[in-house]
């Protein structure tokens, strides 16, 4: 039996402990986030971020992580994308986001959250001290209301969706 490291990412935890609870045997411990389990060392776990993800227990790349948050939330906000200009690392990437509202920001991703650095693209400003959110729904939630309201209308018409498929 092995040690595996339970990621700490809500999303990553969340879809890790579905697959989890879809495959645990009673030697397996189901833990809380952050904390680590015995798993046998041939137990694959699947990422949610796609072939971009690098495997747990890496280091991230946050340039994968950058275009994997502005993948998922394309769909709720104007126009977003990683930054092409500032540079990004391993352990920072920079995403320009335009609200539904009109405004603009530049985001920073780094293991500690998102946060805004500059209220237009590609714009770092180092006097600028703003909270770090753990997500970018989070941050997005606080930036703009259309963002908001995007996002609910989707998850409506989803749980409808599924609904109809349900009957």
């Amino acid at each position: 039996m092995h040690r595996c490291n339970v990621p700490t990412d809500r999303q990553q935890t969340q879809s890790f402990s579905t697959e989890l609870n879809n495959s645990h045997t009673e030697e397996e411990e189901v833990v809380e986030e952050g904390m680590e389990i015995d798993c046998q060392p041939e137990d694959s776990i699947v990422c949610s971020f796609d072939e971009d993800c690098v495997e747990l227990g890496d280091v991230k790349d946050m340039r994968l992580e950058a275009e994997a948050v502005v993948n998922d939330v394309l769909f709720a906000v104007a126009e977003m994308h990683v930054s092409q200009s500032l540079s990004s690392a391993s352990d920072v990437a920079y995403i320009n986001v335009e609200t539904r509202e009109g405004n603009h920001y530049c985001l920073e991703l780094t293991e500690a959250g998102l946060r805004v650095v500059g209220y237009s693209f590609d714009q770092v400003d180092e006097d600028l001290t703003t909270q770090y959110h753990e997500t970018v729904y989070s941050l997005l939630d606080t930036l703009s209301p259309g963002y908001r309201e995007a996002f609910g209308n989707a998850l409506l018409q989803r749980l409808e969706r599924l609904k109809q498929s349900g009957r």
